[in-house]
């Protein structure tokens, strides 16, 4: 049987190779190979693939990458379900009274369901999944302790993740509940981020923290499951009507906007502009320390509200603000070339991650919202079945591929020291609604033309309306 290697490369500039049918392919049991590569199947002939037998298992690469595309024509559920039906076929083939044999396709077995249970243990808060596991993990004679040891490891990883979204649910509560209290600038909430931190280095190590403890909850389905939902017309697309929807991965983008907001709201609420001249320069030096750090989500993020038109309208503000250093960054995160700059940063940050001899120099911190884009047109320029009905695994290699990168920076663990009263306000600090934005943006300098008049006019009233 050809073996699969990690990763194949791809054809053509899409991941999909037109001319595959004119090329010499093989056929083995319903997988099609080209070049020894495997790039379709019947979705039954690759379940049956990821079911190990007596003489085979799996390569990881193919385990990690159907277990992620697989979900978009079946339920995880109904995998397993027919993984087990599978798996105690293959225990009966292999003729329970000879017991050399079991003791090959048990442990087999099991480090499959070990693989599963590591790399997507949201699938398993599903009852069902469970359930199945269970009766699985029952019949197999491979002793309690291996078992044991993957349940209690699946178990505490839901647990810890139970305990993350409770504590996320707590603090998007609590800012709810502060924002009412912008609706003007009242001094009694002047208190701002550079009473809080003034070092620009220890403010970028900070939200390495959380974007580091955000990015560690990500499951790999969450990219699958957000490329779902945006065509809930798809019939193949089913299978996630009853699932998990990709919330830790929300939470990672709400974050970067939360981000954003905060940055504009601390520099439009200071009354003097030498002030907001000193808080932008500063959050200049916290991108630049991002940047450094390999952290490029903050960095965007941070350059994205000192964009915002309430922000950037600040002329007079800004003509007190050395600017150099910002015309560097905005350089670096260019859109133009579809982010030519930041890939080969982003390329430079990874390599050195490779061949890191620190925790430090490990970090990669991707800009989320440019990988969540990627991976959409990825999807949306290759078919999930090719004209035969068959799955399009050539893609599919290709989609994985990028997780498995993404999989590879959230497992860093962040090795700054944690400051608890930086994190709580960054968490937590009230932000300015755009309205509330622009009223303080109006308020700090006037409005320039009779658009800007009018609005900050109908904005005062508004505002006047809720006091």
């Amino acid at each position: 049987m050809p073996q699969t290697p990690p990763f194949p490369v791809m054809y053509g500039s899409n991941g999909y190779n037109k001319n595959l049918y004119k090329a010499k392919e093989e056929d083995y049991e319903g997988l099609y190979y080209h070049e020894n590569n495997l790039v379709s199947g019947s979705l039954e002939a690759l379940i049956e693939h990821l079911v190990p037998t007596v003489a085979y298992f799996p390569d990881r690469t193919y385990i990690f990458t159907f277990l992620l595309s697989s979900r978009l024509f079946i339920h995880p559920y109904e995998l397993m379900s027919k993984v087990c039906h599978l798996c105690v076929d293959q225990q009966r083939l292999a003729d329970p009274q000879a017991d050399k044999v079991q003791e090959k396709i048990a442990p087999k077995i099991l480090q499959l369901l070990t693989e599963w249970t590591e790399t997507f243990p949201y699938d398993f808060r599903d009852e069902r999944m469970m359930k199945s596991l269970k009766e699985l993990t029952h019949r197999l004679s491979t002793g309690d302790e291996a078992v044991q040891q993957m349940t209690q490891t699946l178990i505490r990883k839901l647990t810890t993740l139970s305990q993350y979204e409770e504590a996320l649910a707590k603090i998007n509560s609590s800012v709810t509940d502060r924002l009412t209290v912008l609706k003007t600038k009242p001094q009694a909430i002047q208190r701002d981020i550079l009473t809080i931190c003034s070092d620009p280095f220890t403010l970028a190590q900070q939200l390495t923290h959380i974007e580091l403890e955000r990015l560690s909850y990500i499951g790999p389905e969450e990219f699958i499951q957000a490329l779902v939902q945006k065509d809930p017309l798809d019939n193949d697309k089913r299978c996630f009507s009853d699932h998990k929807k990709a919330s830790n991965l929300e939470a990672y983008v709400e974050w970067f906007n939360r981000l954003s907001y905060l940055v504009a709201t601390e520099i439009c609420m200071p009354v003097k502009k030498k002030h907001r001249a000193r808080v932008i320069e500063f959050f200049i030096d916290v991108a630049r320390e991002c940047f450094n750090i390999g952290n490029f989500n903050s960095l965007m993020a941070i350059i994205t509200g000192m964009n915002m038109s309430p922000v950037s309208r600040l002329k007079k503000t800004w003509g007190k603000v050395k600017t150099a250093k910002f015309d560097i960054l905005e350089h670096q995160m260019d859109p133009s070339s579809n982010f030519y700059n930041y890939r080969t940063a982003l390329r430079g940050a990874t390599q050195r991650s490779i061949t890191a001899h620190s925790s430090r120099e490990k970090i990669v911190i991707p800009f989320f919202s440019l990988l969540i884009k990627d991976i959409y047109f990825l999807n949306e320029g290759c078919a999930n079945r090719l004209p035969n009905g068959h799955v399009n695994f050539e893609k599919f290699w290709e989609l994985a591929k990028q997780v498995m990168e993404f999989m590879t920076w959230k497992k860093v663990e962040c090795p700054f020291d944690r400051d608890r009263k930086i994190l709580q306000y960054l968490l937590t600090a009230p932000v300015f609604s755009e309205d509330a934005l622009y009223l303080a943006s109006y308020e700090s300098e006037g409005p320039e033309n009779n658009m800007e008049k009018d609005r900050w006019k109908s904005l005062r009233c508004l505002m006047n309306r809720f006091n």
